[in-house]
């Protein structure tokens, strides 16, 4: 496997941060990578699917690009993350704005360490758990960390911003 240092862990060794990192070896023929991630580290951590997040790249009216971080099987609510920034309204980011503006590649975009800084929003779910597991910043790689150090570092808002939440 490839080494585990990527601008995320290196974020968290600098920050001395409590982390740990997972690695798997991804399926280039998945078709969810946040499925991928929460089937294998569920069983191989046993640790339940929305204890691990997926990093998504929004663009807000005015077409500033935020990141909201939420569970792994719910569905993002494009207005509440919009709210939540302090946009009207939100809609997914282009593949390539997300990739250039973050730095990662799609599947494996971490909340940390990203390029440029992009506001970010945490679905307020995250503080029912002591740990949570996000992307390291790249495919088959996944950091564990306390939520209230993912927000820190983050810079986040919290709020509910799922789907029926």
């Amino acid at each position: 496997m490839a080494s585990t240092s990527t601008p995320a862990t290196t974020l968290l060794k600098r920050e001395k941060v409590d982390h740990r990192v997972h690695e798997y070896s991804h399926d280039p023929k998945s078709g969810s990578y946040g499925t991928e991630a929460a089937d294998i580290l569920g069983e191989r951590l046993d640790v339940a699917a929305p204890q691990i997040f997926k990093t998504l790249v929004i663009s807000l009216s005015g077409g500033a690009l935020a990141v909201a971080v939420i569970p792994v099987p719910d569905t993002l609510s494009l207005k509440g993350a919009a709210g939540a920034l302090g946009g009207s309204r939100a809609t997914m980011a282009e593949r390539k704005a997300a990739e250039r503006a973050t730095g990662y590649v799609l599947g494996g975009i971490s909340p940390l360490g990203q390029r440029k800084r992009l506001r970010t929003v945490v679905d307020a779910s995250a503080l029912m758990w002591d740990r949570v597991l996000c992307s390291a910043g790249r495919r088959g790689l996944e950091i564990e960390l306390a939520p209230a150090d993912l927000i820190r570092l983050t810079g986040a808002v919290v709020a509910p911003v799922t789907v029926g939440r």
